[in-house]
């Protein structure tokens, strides 16, 4: 199924997800050990734990790095660093970790413009993400108030002035969240604009692969983003080979990233690698966040599918290099630059 974008509009895309303040620390492995925390995943944290874990940290006088995050924030960012336009909806508190997140974010070029709600419902929510040498991440997050996202937050005159609507799969968490993103699915579809729509993490897509499958199969989806571990537990296939054949049979544009490979693109029910770009990385953090930014900016500007994997390769490679998970600079030159030597 090709998908079709409308031109001239306000904004790229609009996006949705947990509105997240991250705290980065590089750390060694035996560290990491001792947090009992299992490496390359997200662990979901009370506020309690999440304070044990940061308190673990400062006593061994390690600095964090903090700045505004969420996987479709993070998406967002890119999309504004590549020289396109975005919004952004989670939900943040009235503290000190919610003022940065909205400050930091429009200094990012993303705009942002959500009520938040008072300290007595909760903080604003953190994620420690614990890089090791190896330049694996590992998370630990506490959700806070962004599980109070709401339907009444979603911004329907904004959906309808974005070329494309952009959610994570972390949402389907919690079902307030997942309900404020069922809807704002709704809105996109009557209005003919395509979803774009990311599995977040293997442990996601292996409690909630029955609702994301029959979201595929009715094309509520126009373009799904997901990594070959994710993949595995989507379509339940134990090698590289078999999840790209079994991902075929779906009409969604699918981009399946594969390390360094690059990414395969599945489309028309063919599959296509566009190859990456290979670095030695640094920090993870965000690679598949940064990946699907580039896509969606490339997709918005009239870019073919493959140069728009293409993109986001790039930007992923870029974002591996250095510490955190955004980019940190305008990139719209070289995304010409690379578009031009790839033809």
């Amino acid at each position: 199924m090709d998908v079709v974008f409308r031109g001239n509009q306000p904004y790229d895309v609009y996006g949705i997800g947990n509105a997240i303040v991250d705290l980065l620390i590089f750390i060694d492995d035996l560290f990491l050990n001792e947090l009992s925390l299992p490496k390359g995943h997200m662990t979901l944290a009370s506020a309690k734990e999440q304070a044990l874990l940061i308190n673990q940290i400062e006593s061994r006088n390690l600095k964090l790095q903090m700045t505004s995050g969420g996987s479709a924030a993070n998406t967002m960012i890119t999309v504004s660093r590549a020289g396109g336009k975005a919004f952004y909806t989670g939900k943040i508190a009235l503290d000190p970790y919610g003022e940065f997140y909205r400050i930091n974010l429009l200094e990012a070029g993303v705009d942002f413009d959500v009520r938040p709600l008072g300290e007595d419902h909760g903080s604003t929510a953190t994620c420690v993400v614990l890089v090791t040498p190896d330049a694996e991440r590992t998370m630990s997050t506490h959700l806070g108030v962004s599980v109070l996202l709401t339907e009444q937050d979603i911004q329907e005159d904004i959906i309808k002035k974005s070329q494309m609507l952009y959610i994570e799969g972390y949402l389907w968490l919690n079902e307030k969240t997942r309900n404020a993103a069922l809807k704002a699915i709704d809105i996109a579809k009557k209005n003919q604009i395509p979803v774009g729509f990311t599995f977040s993490d293997g442990f996601v897509v292996q409690q909630y692969k029955k609702d994301f499958l029959k979201l595929m199969e009715d094309q509520d989806f126009s373009i799904v983003f997901m990594n070959l571990d994710e993949g595995y537990f989507f379509t339940e296939k134990s090698n590289e080979e078999e999840i790209i054949e079994d991902l075929k049979q779906f009409s969604n544009s699918i981009f399946l990233t594969a390390s360094e490979k690059g990414c395969y693109v599945i489309k028309n029910h063919q599959a296509k690698l566009v190859s990456g770009f290979p670095v030695k990385p640094l920090d993870t953090t965000g690679a598949g966040d940064t990946f699907a930014g580039g896509v969606i900016f490339g997709l918005t500007h009239g870019y073919t599918p493959e140069e728009s994997a293409k993109i986001g390769n790039f930007l992923a490679s870029e974002v591996v290099q250095i510490q955190g998970a955004r980019l940190l600079r305008d990139y719209s030159k070289d995304i010409i630059k690379i578009i031009k030597n790839s033809l």
